[in-house]
C-alpha cells in the first residue's frame, strides 16, 4: 500500500524561481527542500507542544 501523497501549491514565478534558487544551493531539489522544510517545522512544533500522535491527527480530521 502506498502512503505517499501528492501536495500541489501555487506561487508566483519569483517566489519559485527563488526557492529552486536556494535549494540547489543547499544540495536538494525542490521536492527534497520542501519536505527538509516540513520535517524541520514538524521536529520544532514537537519539541515545543509535545509528538503529535495518531489520535491528534484524527481528532484533527473529525474537527473535533
Amino acid at each position: 500500500m502506498n502512503k505517499q501523497r501528492h501536495l500541489g501549491i501555487r506561487a508566483d514565478a519569483e517566489m519559485l524561481d527563488k526557492f529552486y534558487y536556494v535549494s540547489k544551493y543547499n544540495g536538494r531539489s525542490g521536492s527534497g527542500q520542501i519536505l527538509f522544510l516540513m520535517r524541520s517545522l514538524i521536529e520544532d512544533f514537537e519539541k515545543e507542544h509535545g509528538k503529535i500522535t495518531e489520535a491528534d491527527i484524527a481528532q484533527m480530521k473529525t474537527g473535533d
